[in-house]
C-alpha cells in the first residue's frame, strides 16, 4: 500500500463566515470518516494561519530562526491528510473528495517509499 499526501490550499485571510464554514466543516468531517471507514486514513489536520509560521533555515553553519511563512504567497497549506492508497487511481478520488469537501483546492503527493531500515530509499 502507497501513502500519499493531500494537502488543501488555503487563501490567505480571514476564515469564511459561519454560514459558509459550517457545511464545509460539517463535509470535511464526513469526507474524514469515509477515510477512516475504508482503513485509507492515517492521519489528518487543519493548520493555524500562515502568519504564525516559524522558519528554521541553515545558513552559514548555524540555523537562523524567522517568523514567517517560508515563501510568501495568497495561498498556503491550510490542513492535510496522510492516506494509504494502493494506486494513484484511488488517491486521485480521495483528492477529488476532499477537494469537493473543503471547496478548495488539493495538491496530491506520494511519498517516496522507505527501505526496511527507515532511511530514504
Amino acid at each position: 500500500m502507497k501513502h500519499y499526501l493531500l494537502s488543501i490550499q488555503q487563501p490567505d485571510g480571514d476564515p469564511p463566515p459561519p454560514e459558509i464554514l459550517e457545511p464545509i466543516t460539517r463535509d470535511l468531517a464526513a469526507f474524514n470518516r469515509e477515510l477512516q471507514d475504508a482503513g485509507a486514513w492515517v492521519f489528518a489536520g487543519g493548520l493555524h494561519l500562515a502568519h504564525n509560521a516559524v522558519v528554521a533555515r541553515p545558513e552559514a553553519g548555524e540555523v537562523l530562526i524567522t517568523d514567517g511563512p517560508y515563501a510568501e504567497g495568497k495561498e498556503h497549506v491550510g490542513g492535510l491528510s496522510i492516506i494509504r492508497a494502493p494506486d494513484l487511481d484511488t488517491a486521485l478520488e480521495w483528492a477529488r473528495k476532499l477537494a469537493r469537501a473543503t471547496t478548495l483546492p488539493v495538491e496530491l503527493r506520494e511519498f517516496q517509499a522507505l527501505a526496511t531500515d527507515g532511511s530514504a530509499g
